[in-house]
């Protein structure tokens, strides 16, 4: 297991809908428990300032995993993916989208763009958090993130040896 037991892992959602946001909180469970702490950006541009930790986020945790809704309203989460697995500070964080999305275009461009993952959101309650429990138990548990998750991108000391 690569999460030592009083280590807390952040996870920032990227949800417009507040009861999927809460669904998806209340399945990780209480952080006391779990070691999960949630955070909740309802649009890209929140998200990304807060994974970039500029504006009100400047003391954001770095998150250890991002849950990516697909459809925020109005902006589209292959934006936000986009800019993730584009920035050298922020490629090494695992992203799965978890979208109402069955189309194949949505789930090809998400791959392309370096997705670590697609999971369309289950109508069933108890699949709902079945899924959130196996992301926990997978990206969080199981998964050896890279060094380079937890730690930020510095000039003077590149996370990559050239």
């Amino acid at each position: 297991m690569n999460l030592v037991a009083d280590e807390l892992a952040d996870v920032l959602l990227v949800e417009d809908d507040p009861g999927d946001a809460l669904l998806i909180e209340e399945s990780f469970g209480p952080a006391e428990v779990s070691n999960r702490r949630c955070h909740v950006a309802s649009h890209s541009d929140q998200a990304l300032r807060f994974v970039r930790r500029t504006g009100e986020f400047a003391d954001a945790p770095r998150p250890k995993l991002i849950l990516l809704d697909l459809n925020l309203g109005q902006s589209h989460g292959l934006e936000v993916l986009a800019e993730l697995k584009g920035d050298d500070d922020l490629l090494a964080i695992p992203v799965v989208i978890l979208s109402s999305s069955r189309h194949p275009t949505d789930i090809d461009r998400s791959y392309a763009l370096h997705a670590n993952g697609y999971i369309v959101k289950p109508v069933c309650l108890d699949d709902f958090v079945t899924a959130i429990k196996t992301i926990d138990a997978c990206f969080l548990r199981l998964v050896e993130p890279s060094p380079a998750t937890n730690r930020q991108q510095d000039p003077q000391h590149p996370v990559l040896d050239t």
